[in-house]
């Protein structure tokens, strides 16, 4: 499938346009950020075909214990077969997440009306960056009970600030675009999208627990794909988080194109 070989080149040229540097383990690459801002992974070579073993994947979890980076792994099943029961028998926890692409002709959805799209200048940024730390925190669609007033204690928390001016970095250069629907001077939902090249890859779509079932996280999408394009975007795509959150994207002209995969040590 020709979207499988676009999201290999993306997820190689994602880390170094992020400014992480590579090591080299026989199959596998271990991106490693030089500055500050989100850790990367380690994932097969790009255009790779030889096996990925237990060996090797115990060579890159030393590797980054080493370099105190989080022993993570990703990669697409499709692609790389071989990889999730070498993860396994490394010692790893290996989980399965709907891979979804943008269907070209599908028509767009209506925007929502509370949905704006964010620069790096926006006073309700750092409530934007927060709203995913809650959301992620409870996953799934059901409605929770963090809401406004969580989400303003978890925004003075210690790394908040960090975050978002990680975020307004991104944007402020166009590595990401962000948006969040907002009620009554309030972020409900937001996410980003992070183009490289011409391809799009649409991340942290997350609502707060207690504003879920309303459509927003659709229509943060929405505005995502919408700006994506705008930028140029030929490829537009996501990892879901279960198959109830695939459907929402479904209903954002998202298609199933493969399996996500993601290897890490398994929760203490």
């Amino acid at each position: 499938m020709a979207i499988l070989d676009d999201l290999e080149r993306y997820y190689d040229g994602a880390p170094r346009a992020g400014g992480a540097r590579t090591e080299d383990f026989g199959p596998l690459t271990l991106f490693v950020q030089t500055g500050g801002g989100w850790q990367y992974y380690a994932r097969p070579v790009l255009a790779g075909g030889a096996p990925v073993t237990e060996a090797d994947v115990r060579r890159v979890r030393e590797r980054q214990r080493e370099l105190q980076v989080p022993e993570a792994f990703e990669w697409v099943a499709e692609t790389t077969p071989s990889m999730a029961a070498a993860a396994e028998a490394a010692g790893l926890h290996v989980h399965a997440h709907p891979l979804m692409g943008l269907d070209p002709d599908a028509a767009p959805p209506v925007p929502h009306p509370e949905v704006t799209l964010l620069g790096a200048d926006h006073p309700l940024l750092c409530a934007a960056v927060t709203v995913p730390v809650l959301a992620f925190a409870a996953p799934g669609t059901a409605l929770g009970e963090a809401g406004p007033a969580e989400l303003a204690s978890a925004m003075a928390d210690a790394g908040a600030a960090d975050r978002t001016a990680h975020v307004a970095s991104r944007l402020a250069d166009g590595r990401s675009g962000m948006a969040a629907a907002v009620r009554d001077g309030v972020v409900l939902a937001s996410g980003m999208h992070n183009p490289v090249g011409p391809v799009a890859e649409v991340v942290a779509v997350a609502t707060l627990p207690a504003a879920r079932r309303q459509g927003l996280a659709l229509g943060v999408t929405t505005a995502l794909v919408a700006d994506a394009r705008a930028r140029g975007a030929g490829t537009v795509f996501l990892s879901a988080g279960d198959e109830d959150v695939a459907r929402v994207y479904a209903r954002a002209g998202f298609r199933r194109v493969g399996t996500a995969m993601i290897a890490e040590p398994a929760a203490e």
